[in-house]
């Protein structure tokens, strides 16, 4: 069992693969540079698609990993059996509130609508002053190009205030989206 970091990165992370190894690829880049900055993984609790990578890739980097999980996942046994903790949580929101208790950032990584459901949640939290902790898109061969037009998009038509459109930060580069997200901390 690893030691519990000062500093825990919450992940959202696909329950699929996906159709290319580089999602695969970027997954295990990113547990590797938050491995090189002391960081604890926070992520969904899951052992299928991109969850289950990302907690393997950081559980083999002895990283500290945190899974939360929603009892009804626990149920259907898609839970990740050999996190150094797993929290069981009654709903969905619940889950979010705690990964966003027990985290100092978020990245979200190529996945369906609940990765984008749970991304929008804490970078509308950010917009409403619930917390101030930075969000980030590791941008996996273009997967959330049409996420950022959309953003732009919204910008430009004036839903989205230019402030508020910097709340998220995008980037190819897992070493450089947590350098910003973090800081050079």
């Amino acid at each position: 069992m690893s030691t519990r970091p000062i500093r825990n990165l919450c992940v959202f992370a696909g329950s699929k693969r996906g159709t290319s190894d580089a999602f695969v690829c970027a997954a295990k880049a990113l547990v590797e540079a938050a491995a090189e900055r002391g960081l604890g993984v926070v992520y969904g609790g899951g052992n299928v698609g991109l969850m289950n990578v990302l907690a393997e890739a950081a559980l083999g980097q002895g990283v500290y990993v945190v899974g939360v999980i929603p009892r009804h996942l626990l149920d259907k046994e898609v839970a990740h059996g050999g996190l150094d903790e797993l929290l069981v949580v009654e709903d969905m929101l619940e889950r979010k509130a705690l990964m966003a208790k027990l985290s100092d950032t978020f990245v979200a990584i190529p996945g369906g609508v609940g990765t984008f459901d749970e991304i929008f949640e804490m970078l509308t939290w950010q917009q409403l002053g619930v917390h101030d902790k930075h969000c980030g898109i590791l941008n996996v061969d273009g997967y959330f190009d049409p996420l950022a037009a959309l953003i732009e998009n919204a910008r430009t038509h004036g839903f989205v205030s230019n402030a508020h459109a910097k709340f998220l930060y995008f980037d190819d580069d897992p070493r450089r989206l947590l350098s910003r997200l973090l800081g050079n901390r």
